[in-house]
């Protein structure tokens, strides 16, 4: 069966979690590396945690709880000016660089976001970067209060774009949603912007493990839960080939 829509993880896929480290940076300087990927570190482990206590929050608390967290186990004391001058940043991520001209290409498929995100944040997120002038729908497991990858979540994108899952293909960079979505039945494309080769080159060139490279390793390499996407590309830019 033809593919007649393309869904898309937000946070890594669409938009650059990393580019919170010019603002983390600026509010605790020295420390802008370790707060960012700890951050992101503690914000997934809070959704998958809430999923298995079946104790959901929204993912602006659990946004804010895991900055919260990392904050003091760096021991950084903070007004609360600066701690809300960083959460906003995630209203206001970079796109990357190819992301609106890809969404274009894919016209005239249905094209929508499946996000963990909350839909205040989503709507302010999608609307700050321009997306809202190519996307179809965009969609918060909120509606469920489930987080991915529970199969609940992404049948949220059958329900609201009234496909069948082998009519979608859903791309995401992040390796675990890439399997959650293949284990409900989606075809997926994961984007695989960090080899291993760059993985083992980024630890010999250095005497210390980088941040940036651990989180690396523990978040962006596809995860052994015997579930492979249909394909594996390194940019957006890529998928109109696939599509």
């Amino acid at each position: 069966m033809s593919i007649n829509a393309v869904v898309f993880d937000a946070y890594g896929t669409l938009y650059d979690i990393q580019s919170v480290a010019d603002v983390t940076e600026d509010a605790f300087p020295g420390y802008g590396e370790i707060i960012t990927q700890v951050w992101r570190i503690k914000q997934l482990e809070y959704t998958w945690l809430r999923s298995l206590m079946q104790r959901y929050q929204d993912f602006a608390v659990v946004t804010r709880d895991s900055l919260a967290y990392t904050l003091r186990v760096l021991g950084l004391a903070y007004e609360n000016e600066t701690f809300e001058r960083v959460i906003e940043k995630y209203l206001h991520l970079d796109l990357y660089p190819d992301a609106a001209e890809t969404l274009a290409a894919l016209k005239p498929r249905k094209l929508a976001i499946l996000s963990n995100g909350d839909p205040d944040m989503l709507d302010a997120l999608v609307r700050n970067s321009g997306l809202d002038a190519l996307l179809d729908a965009t969609i918060s497991i909120d509606a469920k209060k489930v987080f991915k990858p529970s199969p609940q979540a992404y049948e949220l994108i059958g329900e609201v774009l009234g496909t069948a899952p082998d009519e979608v293909l859903f791309v995401s960079s992040n390796p675990w949603d890439a399997a959650g979505a293949k284990s409900f039945g989606l075809k997926v494309a994961w984007i695989e912007r960090v080899t291993p080769e760059a993985m083992a080159l980024a630890c010999v060139e250095n005497e210390l493990v980088a941040p940036l490279t651990l989180f690396r390793a523990i978040r962006t390499q596809m995860d052994e839960l015997g579930f492979a996407p249909d394909h594996r590309i390194r940019a957006l830019s890529e998928l109109p080939k696939i599509a």
